[in-house]
């Protein structure tokens, strides 16, 4: 009986081909932006993914103030943090945290997204947010990223 077997090819960290991609976030959903986001981070968008391997690409988000949300989430959604202190449960509402750090917004739905680990750390430093349109990558040729 003649089978055919097939290799399956890992990738290894010296073989990675990273590429830089530039989104534009204005009027994106906060949601559905950052999954793409993550999506690409990994690299689950190459051919070649392999889940042991950091082997995604650089993003680079512009005009992270002009993103929304769906629904009534700009006030009823809430971020909360602690001080670390009895009685320092902070909270703030997504419009608060828009208004003041637009840009934390972004980095935390994708963080939430990425594995806890050490190479979800090493995916999650490969991107760049910035609230305006001004980002300080022009040397190295990001294109637009097509969803």
């Amino acid at each position: 009986m003649n089978t055919l077997s097939f290799k399956t090819k890992s990738i290894r960290k010296e073989d990675v081909n990273r590429q830089w991609y530039i989104i534009d976030a204005e009027g994106e959903v906060v949601g559905r932006l950052c999954t793409r986001i993550a999506h690409v981070l990994r690299g689950k968008h190459k051919p070649d993914y392999t889940p042991h391997v950091d082997n995604g690409d650089f993003i680079i988000v512009i005009n992270a103030e002009k993103i929304r949300f769906t629904g009534d989430k700009m006030n009823q959604k809430e971020y909360t943090r602690y001080t670390g202190y009895p009685g320092g449960l902070k909270k703030r509402t997504a419009k608060e945290m828009i208004q003041t750090r637009p840009i934390k917004v972004i980095e935390t739905a994708v963080k939430g997204m990425l594995p806890k680990t050490k190479l979800g750390n090493q995916m999650f430093r490969k991107l760049f947010v910035y609230e305006g349109a001004e980002h300080p990558h022009q040397a190295q040729k990001a294109q637009e990223f097509k969803f």
